[in-house]
C-alpha cells in the first residue's frame, strides 16, 4: 500500500498538471460513471493529501476522495492520453495531460462535510501544513498498546506504513515491541520530526531513502538495494541480512497482520 509521501507526491502532480484548469472526466470501467459526468468539464480548484486520502476539489460540486489501498495506481502522463482500457475507474484529462485511476479501494464524489468526517477520523499527517506531534502523543502516551501497531494506527497518525514505521524505530533505536506509555516525549518529539523530514524527502524525490550518509552503497562499499520498493533502508525487507550498523541478523515478525522488521542489538528493549 503506498505511504503518505506518495498521496502528497500525487496532489501535488495534480495540482501542476490540471490546478486552475478545465477537466474533462470519464470512467471507462464504469464504476465512477456518475462522479466523473458531474466534475466532467469543472475546474480542479484544489488538491490535498491526509496521510493516505487524496481529496480533488472540484469547488460546489465536491470532492473527489480517493484511497488506492493495496492495489489501486495513478498514471500520469503527458501529451495526448491513448486510448483507456475498461480497467480506468477515473480518467482526468487536459489537452496536455492525463491521470488514469485503477484499482482503488474507494474513489467517490464526496461534499464537504463527508470530507471534514474523514480528516476527523484520521490523527495528525507529518506532511500536512498546521499539524503538530501534540495529537498523537495524547494517544500513545496513554496506550499500552507497541510503538510499533501505533504507529501503524491511522486514527494515531495518518500516512506512515510498513517502511517508514519500520525505519523510525530504527533510526531512533526503539524496540518495536515497547508500549506507547513506555516511550518518553522526547522520544516521540524526535521520532516525529524524524518523519517529517524523512517524508519530505519522499515527496521531493518519490521513494524512501532512509539511511544515514555513512551508510549509503558509496561510503560503505556495498551493492545498492535492489527492490521494487526502491530507496535505501536499514531493516525493512532485509530479515537474515546483517544490520548495517553493527552486522547482526535483522529479524522479522507478524505484527497485526504486517511484517515487522527490526535489528535486536539497535533496538534492544
Amino acid at each position: 500500500m503506498p505511504e503518505g509521501h506518495t498521496i502528497h507526491r500525487l496532489a501535488a502532480d495534480h495540482t501542476e498538471r490540471f490546478g486552475g484548469r478545465s477537466v474533462r472526466a470519464s470512467s471507462p470501467q464504469g464504476k465512477f460513471a456518475d462522479g466523473a459526468a458531474l466534475i466532467d468539464g469543472q475546474v480542479l480548484e484544489s488538491a490535498e493529501a491526509h496521510g493516505k486520502h487524496l481529496f480533488l476539489g472540484f469547488g460546489v460540486v465536491g470532492w473527489v476522495h480517493v484511497h488506492l489501498g493495496l492495489f489501486g495506481k495513478v498514471a500520469l502522463g503527458t501529451g495526448a492520453a491513448p486510448p483507456a482500457t475498461d480497467t480506468v475507474r477515473l480518467r482526468l484529462m487536459v489537452p496536455d495531460a492525463y491521470a488514469d485511476l485503477r484499482g482503488p479501494t474507494a474513489c467517490e464524489l464526496i461534499a464537504d462535510e463527508e470530507k471534514q468526517a474523514i480528516h476527523g477520523r484520521l490523527g495528525p499527517d507529518p506532511l500536512r501544513q498546521g499539524t503538530g506531534p501534540e495529537p498523537a502523543w495524547r494517544r500513545i502516551s496513554r496506550s499500552r498498546t507497541s510503538i510499533a501497531a501505533l504507529l501503524m494506527d491511522q486514527k494515531v497518525v495518518a500516512g506512515v506504513g510498513n517502511v517508514y514505521r519500520a525505519e523510525v524505530l530504527f533510526r531512533h533505536g526503539i524496540e518495536p515491541y515497547r508500549p506507547g506509555n513506555r516511550l518518553t516525549r522526547t522520544d516521540w518529539d524526535a521520532i516525529w520530526a524524524d518523519l517529517v523530514a524523512l517524508m519530505r524527502d519522499g515527496v521531493r524525490t518519490n521513494r524512501i531513502d532512509t539511511v544515514r550518509p555513512e551508510h549509503t552503497p558509496e561510503a560503505m562499499g556495498r551493492a545498492p538495494r535492489v527492490d521494487d520498493h526502491g530507496g535505501e533502508v536499514y531493516v525493512y525487507r532485509r530479515a537474515g541480512l546483517p544490520c548495517l550498523v553493527c552486522g547482526t541478523e535483522v529479524r522479522t515478525a507478524e505484527l497485526a497482520g504486517r511484517n515487522l522488521f527490526w535489528c535486536p542489538a539497535c533496538q534492544q528493549a
